[in-house]
């Protein structure tokens, strides 16, 4: 009887409508969004421009926004005190001073590290055989970077031209990365992370003449455990080096001086160069999971953009900067564009012309760690090789581990990306059987739900039981419950047997595998 009845009040919950037409709230609202910053308007006019005729969809409420943007930002759930707050909150304003302040706390450079760490293939063990040593340094380093708001100009030539020992001056593992020490798989790495471009599609010309801009790279082993030394490898002859660059020009190197070093310069100034548009195609990819030019790392002639001028015209945005990664974020951010609701006002594909925002499901690590952000709970991650580091300290956040070879079976089922070739592609958030059995059969899940320490305090301090269900709605799903919900709640009994607290628990459990708490919406 018991499960029984609990199957039908999930079954109540998770068929919430969170993805048809609904009453505006909880999810929409029919204020506007106020104040918008110029270039957030010039973005929403080109996104207009392109929607062909669609009509967008309503604005997002504060609930939903407050969600949102807090995992688009730093990956991590908002917790009830700030949900509270942000919804008692009346100044027009309070979106945007939100997005200031995500963007400065210490979590955005922990989440965006995890996702450059994924794009530029930190992991120690086979393929890519960094070493633990090395792969800390370098993950240690893209943090900082970030945290820094290190121009991502900087943060590239960095990468191509870096010297140095592996552990000691940790952007050499970019190049180490490669796997293969040839000129043709260094170029081929720098190809795909700096002009969004896919080697294997160009012509053998164009692609052994892009490899001779690391024609003089040297790899050298020290008399340390696993040290390699990069460096510039001046040829004895000092003959000129005759190279092309990707838009067809062509350069005399002199033997003194770097091909990465003249590349660079390339990449970071010439106007042929893609560098820009495809920095802003990345990151406009990571905010809304589908890129304008989509695979993001596939820019081709046979590929164009969905919407060319927005294209343009970010990437002249971000230039304007002096990539300045953080300004391009928050002109996106707090745009109509990113704050529109994603239940569409039309029957059309999801991505047509970014008319509502893209439903699409937690990445791996961002599902754990709000688990246990939720319940006080740890995962153990380790690795299958017996390295050194193998074992991460408890209360390790998933989007910290810094090691794609240190993971677990969660992170693995959920999609978690090898970091084997530096596609994004490799990163899934397909929604399988696997996992819903998983969310919904899980001891280990329900046993963090069922001893929770913080939940339990929540709940035991209420003043009622509708404080308590604010609590648990508040704490998964950044909103009050609706009428409905509440209806539903209190038609739902556990057996008379059951702890005094039980119904509250089962509740926590099937917010967890509701759509709402498992999606970005």
């Amino acid at each position: 009887m018991f499960q029984q009845a609990l199957l039908i009040f999930v079954s109540a919950i998770l068929s919430l409508p969170l993805l048809r037409a609904i009453p505006v709230e909880p999810y929409e609202t029919d204020l506007p969004l106020g104040m918008v910053s110029a270039p957030s308007a010039a973005l929403d006019n080109l996104v207009k421009q392109n929607s062909g005729g669609i009509r967008r969809a309503r604005l997002c409420s504060d609930e939903v926004f407050l969600r949102r943007v807090f995992l688009d930002t730093i990956g991590t759930l908002p917790t009830m005190e700030e949900v509270r707050s942000f919804l008692a909150d009346k100044s027009t304003d309070k979106r945007s001073k939100l997005v200031d302040q995500l963007l400065e706390r210490p979590e955005y450079a922990d989440y965006w590290g995890m996702r450059w760490a994924d794009l530029l293939r930190v992991k120690s063990e086979f393929p890519v055989n960094l070493w633990p040593n090395a792969a800390q340094a370098y993950d240690r380093w893209i943090r900082t970077s970030l945290r820094d708001n290190l121009p991502y100009s900087e943060f590239a030539r960095h990468l191509l031209t870096a010297e140095g020992s592996n552990f000691r001056s940790p952007p050499v593992n970019f190049l180490r990365s490669a796997g293969d020490k040839d000129p043709a798989a260094l170029g081929s790495i720098a190809a795909l992370v700096f002009l969004g471009e896919r080697t294997a599609g160009w012509t053998p010309e164009k692609r052994d003449a892009f490899a001779k801009f690391f024609s003089r790279v040297g790899f050298k082993k020290s008399g340390e455990w696993k040290e390699e030394i990069v460096f510039f490898a001046r040829p004895s002859d000092n003959e000129p080096l005759d190279a092309t660059l990707p838009d067809g020009s062509k350069v005399k190197i002199p033997a003194k001086d770097d091909p990465r070093e003249v590349l660079a310069q390339w990449l970071l100034n010439s106007p042929k160069s893609t560098f820009a548009q495809n920095g802003a195609n990345r990151i406009w990819f990571w905010i809304f999971g589908r890129g304008i030019v989509q695979e993001p790392d596939d820019f081709r002639p046979d590929n164009p953009p969905s919407n060319p001028a927005l294209l343009a015209w970010l990437g002249r945005q971000f230039q304007a900067s002096k990539y300045d990664t953080k300004q391009l974020l928050r002109t996106i951010l707090n745009s109509e564009t990113y704050q529109l609701s994603s239940i569409p006002r039309d029957d059309h594909p999801a991505d047509a012309g970014y008319t509502s925002y893209p439903v699409r499901r937690l990445e791996a690590e961002v599902l754990i760690d709000a688990i246990n952000q939720i319940t006080g709970g740890r995962e153990e991650y380790m690795s299958r090789i017996p390295e050194p580091f193998t074992y991460l300290p408890e209360d390790q956040r998933a989007v910290m581990v810094p090691d794609g070879s240190i993971s677990s079976s969660l992170l693995e089922l959920f999609g978690r990306p090898p970091r084997d070739t530096g596609l994004l592609s490799e990163r899934t958030t397909n929604v399988t059987a696997s996992q819903r059995l998983s969310l919904l059969n899980s001891k280990s899940i329900l046993s963090k739900i069922n001893k929770s320490g913080q939940i339990r305090r929540a709940l035991s301090t209420a003043p009622n039981q509708e404080e308590a269900l604010n609590r648990l709605y508040l704490t998964f799903l950044s909103r009050f419950p609706t009428a409905d919900e509440m209806k539903t709640i209190s038609d739902y009994q556990p057996p008379t047997s059951a702890g005094k607290n039980q119904k509250l628990m089962d509740i926590a459990w099937v917010l967890v595998n509701s759509p709402e708490f498992l999606y970005r919406h």
